[in-house]
């Protein structure tokens, strides 16, 4: 069992910045790649990014690459994500998953289904 609790959400003017935070308790850490996604209200949660048990490998949705970061702390079992440039169209509610069915994996998936644990998510608002 993992339990994920995300933090860090608000309400930000365009071209602002935000990080969000996600804390995990529970099986190791560690051993997991993590994602960040996103819904917004009447689309489909869609890939923000993920990140590698070791965090040294990333992947990025073309629509955040370049003004987002995705980064861990094995040492305080937090995922963070850092929002630079944010656009109106960045409104969503934020999600961080685990996939604890691939321990160790070099490479992290995209796919919501690949990902087995959810936190509850938290808001993020950009106004224009």
């Amino acid at each position: 069992q993992v339990l994920l609790v995300e933090s860090g959400g608000g309400l930000v003017q365009a071209g602002g910045s935000l990080t969000l935070s996600c804390a995990a308790s529970g099986r190791t850490f560690s051993a997991y790649a993590m994602g960040w996604f996103r819904q917004a209200p009447g689309k489909e949660r869609e890939f923000v990014a993920a990140i590698s048990w070791s965090g040294s490998s990333t992947r990025y949705a073309d629509s955040v690459k370049g003004r987002f970061t995705i980064s861990r702390d094995n040492a305080k079992n937090t995922v963070y994500l850092q929002m630079n440039s944010l656009k109106p169209e960045d409104t969503a509610v934020y999600y961080c998953a685990a996939d604890t069915k691939r321990p160790y994996s070099s490479m992290p998936y995209t796919t919501n289904g690949a990902y087995d644990y959810w936190g509850q998510g938290t808001q993020v608002t950009v106004s224009s």
